[in-house]
């Protein structure tokens, strides 16, 4: 074909496919301008894995995507409660070998900035604090307080020595190049007065008195000392300044989505508005930019804070929950991370950009070269010079002129011109594929608009287990450890957050004369709280009367009462504790104020100072009926299909694995609230809450963002997939164990693989030549230059996947989207035949099985010219 037909045509592809020392020593410092690495300015890309929040096996595969995803360095939190969880006794093993962590870091040639806190928020259970922190005498959290310092310093100078005693730090040849000290405490520094103040300089005097040897930086610390960074966290932080101009501009915290709590619609960030802020930010003079997250993860066990966040931590990162690409996010990021280290030479040899006034909402900074106000050179520095343009219309694109060239800016954009005259990226232009995943028997998307597909395929769900057994959960006191005191204990006092379950139990009388008075005026005795966080169930004498939830709410719950003594138990529940805001250590959970009985005929029942007994946790917890060495001797029985379910029940199963490397996923979308062992891993909290039917509409990525933007799930459970790591599954007779808290049966759960099923992926002529057709810069000659102005399509498979059909093609004037493409009136006939002659290769491979798992290797497909593209992908 010729050139021109590549130029003014598009073209659609559908198809399917099955599926020690790590450095030379280095200092670190910096100035005004940037962080100096070894004597080099730098401009940085940094992205969040926290290392709990996957397994050890799968932290090379996400560190090794991050760094092929164009990340300089990994940040990650140090979660104290999971290192310490007992005063005195450290844990750095599995989840928390956070040495095993970093070190993998450092092979992979990626630089590390470790967030110490050591609080951390981050969604974490009690923002990273220890519960046993509570209970020193006298101790007050994050202020002028000497118990809390002397525990906050001895926890940091324990990591900080660890990190020296492994060499881990820049200066050994480590990848460490900062640290941070508190996090966020800009925020609540005012709740303390002075001593707030006194704190924060504190805390900074101690950090650096350690000695790591590296920079430290305080985040949302506008007033931090003159030898700490002080830096930013928001959706945008192109106008965000330290405090000294000693100091570069670092942004800690880019959040790319957000959190979810149970029963609310799940956040999306669109990947243009993403790229427009990170543009933005290197356009206006910053230097380090971190994604928070890069990779979320999960919240095993009972890590997730709250309260009431999900056990998904996915974040809407570029690699998501399961490990997987989030594409078009992930490929548009790695897009623009090329572009921004084409410019790197230029951006790093001038102090401060040259603005230039393009329009009423557009504008261009420029690196390296003086430029007058008509865009024309007035002195050069070397051969480097790079441009940002950008048009901050939220509606309209814009024609801008700039070095005696024309260029159209779509609205909300930025586009970056290596060279100040070619564009190598604009953040409104997705170039990279769009991924459609796969779990079970549901499809979703990733699409610009952010609308999730579904489709079910009722055939294709794959029920874990036809055969299941039970064990019943006692109804309030289960063993001889429980206590009896009189009044109200508050929950964490009592259970010291070894278990989310706490039972007040306590006896009532009631006299024939309250059952005549109820009957005659026809009404119901009431139990009220005060207040109540975050969950309780209520039960009269064995039987369930009702439940609450929320956040220190009032509880009015009806009661049915016989006469004589009656039993009064209520199950207190914490679902994460609280992970942000002063004051953490007073916020506590369970009850407060005033319990009563209302409508007696002798007036109300204060039953605040009644003898109440106290059992922490669960029967089964106790036993540890769901580990594969206790569940044995549980006694466990039969669960017929047509059986009664019954709340507070235990259930088991042995299952097989799907077969495979993929991730795995288990849909409890058929059960109600409890928590999931499976092989003895706690996976975590699930609950089936809906989220409002209303709120989703189609996204449209221009505008500022905000988490209730672009919200998606409306009128569906806020999760239904949970996540088993794959090396807590072995291939056969894998023990899943369930403790369920409402009247469900557990025959309808599955397990499913997560994998990529379809990418699709569209370039035009209005998109511009791949990255790799530029030559790469050289840090100290700068020089750079354009190969080919050709636009391509680069289609990449999952690793240990290869393409095996085509589903649609279409070179000409396509129209639609993913799974939805169109011809249009323009179209060459022969455009799937075109296809398969360049797939030819890989497809050959894909006819056999057997041959196609031999070649297990990630399968890129680049085409010059012109295309909008799309392909199915399956993987065994």
């Amino acid at each position: 074909m010729g050139f021109k037909l590549w130029v003014f045509l598009g073209f659609i592809v559908q198809f399917s496919f099955i599926t020690g020392e790590f450095f030379k020593p280095f200092n670190v410092s910096y100035d005004g301008r940037a962080m100096i690495i070894d004597g080099k300015r730098r401009m940085l890309i940094s992205g969040g894995i926290h290392y709990p929040r996957a397994t050890p096996e799968m932290w090379p595969d996400l560190i090794s995507k991050s760094k092929e995803g164009g990340v300089d360095v990994i940040e990650t939190y140090v979660f104290w409660n999971g290192h310490e969880p007992v005063r005195g006794q450290y844990n750095f093993e599995g989840r928390y070998d956070i040495v095993k962590f970093v070190k993998q870091v450092g092979s992979s040639g990626l630089y590390l900035f470790l967030r110490i806190g050591p609080y951390v928020c981050a969604e974490w259970n009690f923002g990273g604090f220890p519960v046993w922190l509570r209970d020193i005498p006298g101790i007050e959290f994050r202020t002028d307080n000497t118990p809390f310092k002397e525990e906050m310093h001895r926890f940091v100078k324990r990591i900080v020595d660890l990190m020296r005693e492994n060499s881990l730090f820049s200066w050994q040849g480590g990848p460490i190049i900062m640290l941070q000290i508190e996090n966020e405490y800009g925020n609540i520094e005012s709740s303390f007065g002075p001593k707030g103040k006194d704190y924060m300089k504190w805390a900074a005097n101690m950090a650096v008195g350690l000695g790591a040897g590296v920079p430290w930086v305080m985040c949302k610390q506008v007033d931090a000392p003159e030898y700490i960074i002080d830096t930013c966290n928001g959706y945008y932080c192109d106008g965000f300044k330290p405090n000294s101009n000693k100091k570069p501009t670092i942004w800690t915290e880019n959040w790319d989505g957000w959190y979810t709590s149970w029963g609310d619609r799940v956040p999306h960030r669109p990947a243009e508005d993403l790229a427009f802020a990170v543009a933005r930010f290197f356009q206006r003079g910053g230097s380090f930019q971190n994604y928070y997250m890069y990779f979320g993860g999960t919240n095993f066990g009972r890590t997730a804070g709250g309260p009431n966040y999900i056990t998904s931590y996915d974040y809407d990162a570029p690699i998501d929950e399961y490990g997987l690409l989030s594409q078009p996010k992930w490929g548009h990021l790695r897009d623009l991370h090329a572009a921004i280290k084409l410019c790197e030479p230029a951006l790093v040899a001038a102090d401060s950009p040259q603005y230039i006034k393009l329009g009423p909402k557009q504008e261009a900074h420029v690196y390296g070269h003086n430029v007058d106000s008509n865009g024309q050179h007035s002195s050069i520095y070397g051969s480097k010079c790079s441009a940002f343009l950008a048009n901050i219309d939220e509606q309209k694109s814009a024609t801008v002129k700039f070095h005696n060239q024309v260029y159209i800016l779509p609205p909300w954009s930025v586009s970056i011109l290596p060279d100040c005259r070619s564009t190598a990226f604009n953040t409104a232009k997705i170039a990279a594929q769009t991924s459609i995943k796969r779990v079970g028997h549901e499809i979703t998307s990733s699409l610009n608009d952010y609308i999730p597909l579904k489709l079910m395929v009722p055939d294709q769900v794959a029920y874990i287990s036809k055969t299941w057994s039970f064990a019943i959960e006692p109804i309030g006191m289960w063993s001889g450890s429980n206590f009896t005191y009189q009044g109200i204990l508050e929950h964490l006092k009592v259970t010291k957050d070894q278990s989310d379950y706490l039972w007040y139990t306590t006896r009532i009388y009631i006299s024939d004369e309250d059952i005549l008075f109820w009957g005659r005026n026809q009404v119901s005795p009431v139990l009220t709280i005060d207040s109540m966080r975050d969950l309780v169930y209520v039960f009269v004498n064995g039987q369930f009367t009702g439940s609450a939830k929320g956040k220190w709410i009032k509880v009015v719950q009806p009661v049915d009462l016989v006469q004589g003594y009656n039993d009064v138990s209520l199950l207190s529940q914490t679902v994460g504790l609280q992970n942000y805001g002063a004051f953490l250590e007073k916020d506590g959970a369970g009850f407060r104020g005033q319990m009563k009985l209302t409508g007696l005929k002798n007036g109300d029942l204060n039953l605040t100072e009644f003898m109440w007994s106290y059992q922490v946790g669960l029967k089964g917890e106790f036993l540890e009926i769901y580990s594969i060495e206790e569940n044995e001797s549980t006694e466990w029985t039969e669960l017929p299909r047509d059986a009664i379910a019954t709340r507070f029940s235990w259930y088991k199963t042995r299952f097989d694995a799907p077969d495979g490397e993929d991730p795995v996923a288990l849909d409890l979308t058929t059960m109600g609230k409890g928590q999931v062992w499976v092989n003895g891993h706690h996976i975590g909290r699930y609950w089936t809450l809906n989220a409002p039917k209303d709120g989703c509409q189609t996204c449209d990525y221009r505008g500022a963002y905000d988490s209730d933007k672009c919200v998606t799930n409306c009128g569906d459970p806020t999760q239904s997939w949970y996540h088993v790591p794959r090396s807590w599954l072995q291939a056969s007779d894998n023990l899943l164990v369930i403790f369920e808290e409402t009247e469900k049966k557990p025959f309808e759960i599955s397990i499913s693989s997560r994998f990529t099923e379809t990418i699709c992926a569209q370039v035009s002529e209005n998109h511009y030549p791949p990255l790799y057709s530029w030559s790469q810069p050289n840090l100290s000659k700068g020089t750079i230059f354009l190969n080919h102005t050709v636009p391509e399509m680069l289609l990449q498979c999952d690793a240990g996947n290869i393409i095996s059909s085509i589903k649609f093609a279409s070179y000409g004037t396509p129209q639609g989207r993913c799974q939805k493409f169109s011809i249009g009136d323009c179209h060459a006939s022969n455009s799937i035949s075109v296809v398969t002659q360049v797939c030819d290769f890989s497809l050959s491979r894909s006819l056999s099985p057997t041959h196609m798992r031999a070649h297990t290797h990630t399968e890129y497909l680049s085409f010059p010219g012109v295309f909008n593209a799309n392909y199915h992908m399956t993987t065994f």
